[in-house]
């Protein structure tokens, strides 16, 4: 079964706060469980930097969001969770895709036009303070998102103009250069917009926001977020008056956790004229009941932040080896970053016989995550290694196919060795053939 590949990025330049953990960290965490999803998270610290220059808060912020998804259930062993700046082949990627990337499209990228309209408003130079940082953003974005040919992306509705550009650069990328064969390096992403997720108020009524300081955080102490709670703006409706649901900000929150049941209580006690200190209390009470065994987890975790590196640069190193490096070794070949060796050898043609002093071998095994996998190897040298499989016998069959139809009839999903040609696994496999028919 070929599962979807969802991809999530989060940003480490704050302290993760309520409206993150109902609008993204929870649904992301239980369709983390789906078994036909192949899940992809990561902490995007490169991004942070485009607007963030305090070392310690983006540090301290990776530590806190890392922390707040674990506490939350999100289970490293499976899924991919990893820091973005632990996998060096992204900003690689992200140059390779800055030379196909048209400037014009970049030009309408919507947080850049949003600064150069603030500049000329302000009577400034339309590029005052813009970073080639903010520039490349997109850039950076569909790199994280082509390097691991990601099918869905679940962005708000003002990121889907980044999921468009990625499409654009892939297909311009696959244009240029998966001719004359007609291959397509990049899959093209679709923006997944769930309408049905909740965007939280903050405290003011606005949107829960660090730009507007209204947020409450999510792992805030039970004291400090009772204090927070009572501080949402209400009305001066008296208790015994009935009070609107619509455009309170106190029961779009209490909704956000509440129970279907529960919220209909609320809205009952709202048209009998509750007083809005007791609705505030029942809106703690409901908020601590689920955020406390979370708050203990992550306390936790942060209390052992080594802990956490080391999960976080594990995942790289699994994910560098499965996906990002072999990959990379292709796109690399594709623009021409080749071995000299190779210089006027057509690109598709069979290489010439050599003698192998290696054993050729496969390998099967057992990841972490319960997956089963196998490999292709020349004594140390990896040359190929497949994708995760839900049972041995779904390995064992995929194997037999590519061993019996040639890598062109079964490697869609595999992935090539660092510096590995397609010719050089299909020697390979040549070989173990003809050794098996000299045994016979």
């Amino acid at each position: 079964m070929t599962r979807t590949r969802v991809l999530t990025g989060i940003t480490t330049s704050g302290t993760p706060h309520l409206g993150n953990y109902v609008g993204a960290i929870r649904p992301a965490v239980a369709a983390s469980r789906d078994p036909g999803t192949e899940s992809f998270y990561f902490l995007a610290d490169y991004h942070a930097l485009i607007k963030v220059q305090d070392p310690a808060r983006v540090q301290r912020s990776t530590l806190e969001i890392a922390a707040a998804w674990l506490a939350c259930g999100l289970d490293p062993d499976k899924v991919w969770f990893y820091r973005q700046s632990d996998v060096p082949e992204t900003t690689e990627l992200t140059w390779l895709l800055a030379c196909v990337a048209g400037k014009g499209l970049l030009n309408r990228a919507h947080a850049y036009k949003a600064a150069n309209d603030r500049n000329v408003a302000a009577g400034e130079d339309p590029d005052a303070g813009v970073t080639a940082g903010l520039y490349m953003y997109p850039v950076l974005m569909a790199a994280d998102i082509l390097l691991f040919n990601a099918h869905k992306v679940p962005v708000g509705r003002d990121q889907v103009q980044h999921i468009e550009m990625a499409r654009d650069f892939a297909q311009r990328f696959n244009h240029l250069y998966g001719q004359p064969a007609g291959r397509e390096y990049f899959v093209l992403p679709e923006a997944a917009i769930e309408e049905q997720v909740a965007t939280l108020p903050g405290l003011d009524g606005r949107k829960m926001s660090k730009s507007y300081d209204n947020t409450i955080p999510l792992f805030a102490p039970a004291k400090e977020l009772r204090k927070l709670v009572f501080s949402i703006v209400t009305d001066s409706r008296e208790p015994g008056e009935p009070k609107p649901v619509e455009g309170s900000a106190l029961f779009e929150i209490f909704q956000a956790f509440a129970s279907a049941e529960e919220t209909a209580g609320m809205r009952q006690a709202y048209a009998e004229g509750i007083a809005w200190g007791d609705a505030k209390q029942k809106l703690f009470e409901r908020i601590e009941s689920e955020v406390a065994p979370l708050r203990e987890r992550y306390e936790a975790l942060v209390a052992h932040p080594r802990r956490i590196e080391e999960q976080l640069r594990e995942g790289a190193r699994r994910l560098r080896e499965r996906h990002a490096t072999p990959f990379l070794a292709q796109l690399r070949d594709a623009v021409g970053l080749r071995d000299l060796g190779t210089v006027g050898a057509p690109r598709d043609a069979a290489p010439a016989p050599r003698q192998r002093t290696t054993v050729l071998a496969f390998k099967q095994y057992r990841e972490a995550d319960g997956r089963f996998h196998f490999k292709l190897v020349e004594g140390e040298r990896v040359l190929l290694l497949s994708p995760g499989f839900e049972s041995p016998r779904d390995a064992g069959q995929r194997l037999a196919a590519l061993r019996r139809d040639g890598f062109q009839a079964a490697g869609s999903d595999l992935f090539l060795g660092d510096g590995v040609d397609p010719a050089d696994v299909q020697a390979a496999l040549d070989a173990l053939r003809a050794a098996e028919d000299a045994k016979a």
